[in-house]
């Protein structure tokens, strides 16, 4: 299975804490949020580009709303391939946190 870089793992994080609420740019406020560093959404949709390119997340058009002028947003879900990955991830990374001494 192809594996993911650390902004991948953590855009894919983030898509999944949204419950289908996940586009460019309110990813981009929750990296800012939660990471504490800013990052473009041009940044942000070519992860997901790739996210998507590699199965771990899926894409729909939104309906248009008066608040974006009319326009559609695209709203990203994760996959059941992401949610298998970022559940590996979480799995092998526990094993290492866990034979680390005097950390608990």
């Amino acid at each position: 299975m192809t594996g993911l870089g650390y902004l991948e793992e953590t855009i894919l994080l983030l898509i999944l804490s949204m419950d289908g609420d996940a586009y460019g740019f309110s990813v981009s406020e929750a990296y800012e949020k939660h990471v504490g560093k800013s990052i473009s959404i041009s940044a942000v949709h070519t992860v997901m580009s790739r996210l998507e390119k590699k199965g771990f997340i899926q894409s729909e058009m939104g309906g248009a709303t008066s608040e974006r002028g009319g326009r559609r947003k695209r709203i990203f879900t994760a996959t059941t391939a992401g949610l298998t990955m970022i559940q590996e991830i979480k799995e092998a990374r526990q094993k290492l946190w866990n034979i680390i001494p005097g950390l608990s």
